[in-house]
Order: structure tokens, then C-alpha cells, then sequence
């Protein structure tokens, strides 16, 4: 980055107020009688409450919707180890992500200790605090050590991001791309480069979604990770060790269907990428240099599916996709941990997403761009709004059918329109009419028909079932944008289009006003 973009930074980062995060009251503070309900002696009836039922906790505290994210700064992305005190930034970073994606308050706590044993004592005494853990940057194998225990001892979901985050994105990503090249994951084989513990956590995601074990080559910095391999070994790399006489990235490239780069600048090269099977998938996710570069990729072979970490290219594979949501959907629905079932369940909502129309936000923020399903638009766009609403549900309706839910969701319409609200605040105070419209559809006529703007919203009306639309306009123009929007309006059944070229009344009309 060029140094004034450094100074840039710094200054967001010291101005107005030192750092991105503050705590608000979510109670009024006006008076004596209110500070005498929000402390001594009002509070101690809160406490009798939840010592009597402590399942309540929730209901009286901010536990329920309160998440830590926490590090020890041994594994920084593209920093390495810093250290807890220098890693507060990006914690902080994570928290106002959290906070502006899902409405999810935090606190960032950063643990000046290496020891694995220790870390996962300090982190499990607090429980009572916090109703989600985010493990944050701390390094492999004493990551995989760190999470396991805590999902053992702690009865609040445990998510790694760096690990499940990373490999749920790329699952939804690799899904539909399997979908465009009609390929099934059980018969497909993969090339995996780095084998720590985002590359560790995908492949294993992606077993449980069909992928055969024997079609996995997993390389780290001393080569192919093969039966009988002792250098550099540890029980998770073990686990995916290959029957194999592949000794190189260049050996195990053949006919590979897809890549997952999770390792290092230029690792894949335009000789190894054209050793590949038919219409291949890369994910070349190094960050900032990816392990291939997408424009040589294209170059050497036009018919691969590319996908990096970057948001300059298409099909970023962003883990904000996932964390701010799988955990709103986890806290909702209370659940005790984060299980396979709903990270599947994340991953097919995230893919399921990228096959809709564009929202009209996405569209207004990605001007000039496709975003159309297909090779170049695997997965949706961070902003997308529809990620609060689709991912969370699928998320809690996992959960209650694998029996982790401490507070299972009754009604997951009304559970759908509290998540729709957290982007349209006006959604709050018009969904009893909203609710009205929906017994009694009436008939709307929209002056401009041809307009890209009203034809989006009509999709929404049409899903919604909250009015019978008409556009005016022409209609070989409206059903060409239809067409080209990528819109599932069906002209004649979901609406009807009044054209006033054909209108008898039209002559006596301009006359009259001109």
C-alpha cells in the first residue's frame, strides 16, 4: 500500500475517538430512579431472577446477544505473530463487523499466554459472560487443541473462524462451481496447498459434503503429505496422508478438478494449471498475491472457475459471508455449539443466494458489474442484505433439527422479518401492514414500468404476495430487462403489463395536453 493510504488508516484509527469500538447504554439513564433500577438496589432483583432461573440469563442481560472474539496474536493474517497487544486492531475490526453485518455486540479480548492448556482455561472461565466464543489468529496445531477443548467444556458455541469461517465460504463457492461444470464432489479430485488449519477445516467440511478422502493430494511447505511421511507430521495433516507416489504440487496437479490454494504467493504456476482436468475450479485464496494470478489462470485455461480472497477480483471467498450470520443464527435459537450440520446448512444458503436476482443495495453498490450466477459470480457480495435473513434461518432450523437448541424458534416467519429488520429499520413499522396487504392483495399500477428500479422492487412485491402489480410501459422492453436482470418475474402470471401505445384513449390524451 502507498504511504498515504498508511496515513489514512492511522488517522480512522486515532479520530475522532481512539480506536473503532464503544459501549452504549441500551437503558435510559435520566434520572435517580432510573440509575437506582439499573444498579443498587434494583439490580439485585435481576440477580435473585437468574440465580431462581438461570435459563433466563438471557432474557436480562446482554449475555444472549454478546460474543467474545478472542486471540493471542500468534497468527496474524499477513502479519504472523505480533502478539495479543499489537492484534487489538484486528479484533477490534472483527467486532464492528460483527456489529454491522448481524447486530452482534462484542468484546475483543486479546491473552497475553502461549500455553494452549492455559489459554483454553482462561477462555472457558468465562462463560458466564459471553454467549458465543470467536477463537481469533492463534496459531496451528495449538488452534485445533484450543477449539476442541472448549467445545467439550463449554456449553456456548466455540468457532474458529480462521478454520470453519474459511472453509464454509469456499464450500459455497466450490458447490456451485461443481454446479456450472456438472461435476459431483464425490467423483472429483483436489489439490490442496498449505495445510494448516483454514486448509485442514475445508477439507474436512467438504468430506462431510461427498468428498472421497483417496481424491485428496494435501501439500505443505516439504511437499505431498503421503503414507509413511515423517517429516513435518502431526495427527491432522496424518489424517489426510495419501496412498500416493506424488512427491511435488507438480506431481499431484494431474488431472486435478479442482485447486484450493491456501498457501503462499505463485505456488501454482501456468505449466502446472494446464496439467489440470476439464473445466477446473481454483481457488487461489493468498492474500494480497494469490497462489496463482486469476488473468494468467484465464490466459493458460479459459475454461477454469476462479475464485481468490481479494474483492478486486470476481468471486471472493470473504468469511464475512459467514461468521456474522451462522452466530445470529446460533444465539437466536440458543444453541449449545456449532455442529456440521449447521455449517452445511451455511454453506447451502450462502450457494443457494448467488442463484437469485440481484438486490437492488447489491446492484447500486457493484455499478458495471455481472452479477448474474455463473462462472464469474459463485457466491453473493458481502453487502448483499438478503445474508441476514437466509443464512441465519438456515442456521437455526439446523440446529433445532440436531437437537442443539436451547430456545428452539416457533415461528420462523416472524423469526424472518426480526432478521429482515436488522437492515430495514422501517421494516419494524410496516409489517402489520405488510401482513394486512398479504390477505388482500391489491391491485398497483406503476407508471414507470421500464424502470430497473421497479422492476426489482416488483420481484420483491411478487415473493412477498403483497400486491398485484401493473407495469405500464412497453411490453418487448420490460420482458427484455426482465431477461437481462436475471429476474424470475413471469410477465402474465405474477403481473400484468398495460402498454399505452395500444391504449384507445392514448390521441385523445397527448391531444388534450398538448
Amino acid at each position: 500500500m502507498d504511504d498515504s493510504f498508511k496515513e489514512r488508516s492511522l488517522r480512522y484509527h486515532k479520530n475522532p475517538l481512539p480506536g473503532k469500538l464503544e459501549i452504549r447504554a441500551t437503558k435510559p439513564m435520566a434520572n435517580a430512579r432510573d440509575l437506582a433500577m439499573a444498579y443498587s438496589p434494583g439490580v439485585a432483583y435481576a440477580c435473585g431472577h437468574i440465580v431462581k432461573n438461570p435459563t433466563d440469563v438471557d432474557k436480562v442481560t446482554a449475555r444472549g446477544n454478546l460474543v467474545a472474539v478472542i486471540t493471542n496474536g500468534s497468527a496474524v493474517l499477513g502479519l504472523g505473530d505480533i502478539g495479543p497487544l499489537a492484534s487489538k486492531p484486528v479484533m477490534e475490526g472483527k467486532a464492528v463487523l460483527f456489529k454491522k453485518f448481524a447486530n452482534i455486540d462484542v468484546f475483543d479480548i486479546e491473552i497475553d499466554e502461549p500455553d494452549a492448556d492455559k489459554i483454553v482455561d482462561i477462555i472457558a472461565s468465562l462463560e458466564p459472560t459471553f454467549g458465543g466464543v470467536n477463537l481469533e489468529d492463534i496459531k496451528a496445531p495449538e488452534c485445533f487443541l484450543i477449539e476442541k477443548k472448549l467445545r467439550d467444556r463449554m456449553k456456548i458455541p466455540v468457532f474458529h473462524d480462521d478454520q470453519h469461517g474459511t472453509a464454509i465460504v469456499s464450500a459455497a463457492a466450490i458447490y456451485n462451481g461443481l454446479r456450472i461444470v456438472e461435476k459431483k464432489i464425490e467423483n472429483i479430485k483436489i489439490v490442496v496447498t498449505g495445510a494448516g488449519a483454514a486448509s485442514i477445516a475445508c477439507v474436512d467440511l467438504l468430506v462431510t459434503m461427498g468428498l472421497k478422502k483417496n481424491n485428496i493430494r494435501m501439500i505443505d511447505r516439504n511437499g505431498v503429505i503421503y503414507k509413511g511421511r515423517e517429516i513435518g507430521m502431526n495427527p491432522w495433516k496424518e489424517n489426510y496422508a495419501s496412498e500416493t507416489n506424488d512427491r511435488t504440487l507438480n506431481d499431484a496437479i494431474v488431472n486435478a478438478d479442482l485447486f484450493l490454494g491456501l498457501s503462499g504467493p505463485g505456488i501454482l504456476k501456468a505449466s502446472m494449471i494446464k496439467k489440470m482436468a476439464a473445466n477446473p475450479l481454483v481457488l487461489a485464496m493468498s492474500n494480497p498475491t494469490p497462489e496463482i494470478m486469476p488473468e494468467l489462470a484465464k490466459a493458460t485455461r479459459p475454461d477454469a472457475i476462479i475464485a481468490t480472497g481479494r474483492s478486486d477480483f470476481p468471486n471472493q471467498v470473504n468469511n464475512v459471508l459467514c461468521f456474522p450470520f451462522i452466530f445470529r443464527g446460533a444465539l437466536d435459537c440458543g444453541a449449545t455449539t456449532i455442529n456440521d450440520e449447521m455449517k452445511k446448512a451455511c454453506v447451502m444458503a450462502i450457494a443457494d443466494l448467488a442463484h437469485r436476482e440481484a438486490s437492488p443495495e447489491v446492484s447500486e453498490a457493484y455499478v458495471g458489474e455481472d452479477l448474474k450466477f455463473g462462472p464469474d459470480y459463485l457466491i453473493p457480495k458481502p453487502f448483499d442484505p438478503r445474508l441476514i435473513e437466509e443464512v441465519p434461518l438456515a442456521v437455526v432450523k439446523a440446529a433445532m433439527a440436531s437437537g442443539v437448541a436451547t430456545r428452539p424458534i416457533e415461528d420462523l416467519e416472524i423469526y424472518r422479518n426480526k432478521l429482515h429488520s436488522y437492515v430495514n429499520r422501517s421494516q419494524l413499522f410496516m409489517q402489520p401492514m405488510i401482513e394486512r396487504a398479504k390477505k388482500n392483495p391489491p391491485r398497483i399500477a406503476y407508471a414507470e414500468g421500464e424502470n430497473d428500479d421497479v422492476l426489482r422492487a416488483m420481484q420483491g412485491i411478487i415473493d412477498e404476495k403483497i400486491a398485484k402489480p401493473i407495469l405500464i410501459g412497453r411490453p418487448t422492453v420490460i420482458k427484455q430487462k426482465i431477461k437481462e436482470m436475471n429476474l424470475r418475474i413471469k410477465p402474465g402470471d405474477d403481473l400484468q403489463i398495460f402498454n399505452p401505445e395500444d391504449d384507445d384513449h392514448r390521441e385523445n390524451y397527448w391531444q388534450y395536453y398538448h
